[in-house]
């Protein structure tokens, strides 16, 4: 970690969604991967608004849980959003996807079949043995009803968080992380790692026939470095895709009202040092300052929006 700073990124509270209609997602997620409600609140207040960088927004989160892992899907209900392009690739930089585990794979992907969704991948596919860090993982790529990508993944005995491996009367078990694409690692290290204070998890490399098939993506040759914050759980990846190179950029007049948005709220220890910190490092705000929240329905009482190396949304908070 660098020596500039005690930041640390304490873990990952959610992910957040903006959704087309939080009806239709929320149908979707607790029927199709068994999420469960937790609770429906619409923000009209200005503090919201400044958070997400819109203006006077209406704004519905829906929140959901799956195992320990909770889900928030936002619905602006005042503001036009624009679709997810339907052309959208894994290189894409703008693409970013949730990964489901399950229990099992097979039982898994017949349920969700039985649910109108656009498949990434074919059919599951099993990591061949020479891929080390992944052996033996069987994973599904598919789209949910707005186009935000998801992954079905299920570990091997010896892979994965023990967690996964305590609970298998459930078919869909929780969320083990999200996976970003990026454009150079070593510049997406420096953000989450030296600035951040993520850990580096394990290193891959993913090719061959059983990557295009995941990915839908031919001659797919892509570096995946894992990282984990401190009290473990949900982690993040970075997919820095070498072949067929690097997708297009996220257009810089997106914003959270837009259905591509996705945010990772990171719960810091310290949010005005690590504000300062990514200040003096250039990094873009989408908040204008870090936004106090006096509701006490609000789950959290400090908390800021910025964009990583890429675009990547990411909300600071503190609980």
């Amino acid at each position: 970690m660098s020596s500039q700073t005690e930041v640390q990124v304490q873990r990952i509270r959610t992910i957040g969604l903006t959704v087309t209609n939080c009806d239709r997602s929320a149908d979707f997620y607790t029927q199709a991967l068994n999420f469960e409600l937790v609770s429906d609140i619409t923000f009209a207040g200005e503090d919201y608004s400044n958070l997400e960088g819109v203006t006077q927004g209406k704004i519905r989160i829906v929140t959901l849980r799956l195992g320990d892992e909770i889900i928030e899907l936002m619905e602006y209900l005042n503001i036009h959003s624009q679709p997810i392009p339907s052309d959208s690739q894994s290189n894409d930089l703008w693409f970013q996807h949730l990964v489901i585990v399950v229990s099992d794979m097979d039982r898994a992907f017949a349920h969700l079949s039985s649910f109108p969704i656009e498949f990434i991948s074919e059919t599951p596919q099993t990591i061949p043995p020479d891929n080390e860090a992944s052996a033996g993982v069987r994973a599904f790529k598919f789209k949910d009803p707005d186009g935000h990508d998801l992954e079905l993944i299920w570990f091997p005995p010896d892979k994965g968080q023990d967690k996964w491996h305590q609970d298998r009367n459930r078919l869909f078990l929780g969320i083990d992380h999200s996976a970003i694409a990026v454009s150079n690692t070593e510049q997406s290290l420096h953000f989450y790692h030296d600035l951040l204070g993520m850990q580096v998890h394990s290193r891959s490399l993913n090719w061959r026939a059983t990557q295009t098939r995941l990915d839908n993506l031919p001659g797919a040759k892509v570096n995946i470095t894992a990282l984990r914050p401190v009290q473990d759980g949900v982690g993040i990846e970075l997919l820095d895709y070498i072949l067929p190179g690097k997708g297009r950029p996220i257009p810089s007049d997106w914003k959270s009202c837009d259905i591509a948005h996705m945010q990772i709220e990171l719960v810091v220890n310290h949010i005005q040092q690590v504000v300062e910190i990514l200040q003096q490092n250039g990094v873009e705000f989408v908040s204008s300052q870090i936004v106090q929240f006096t509701d006490s329905s609000f789950p959290y009482r400090q908390g800021c929006l910025v964009k990583d190396p890429d675009g990547h949304a990411i909300l600071l908070i503190m609980e």
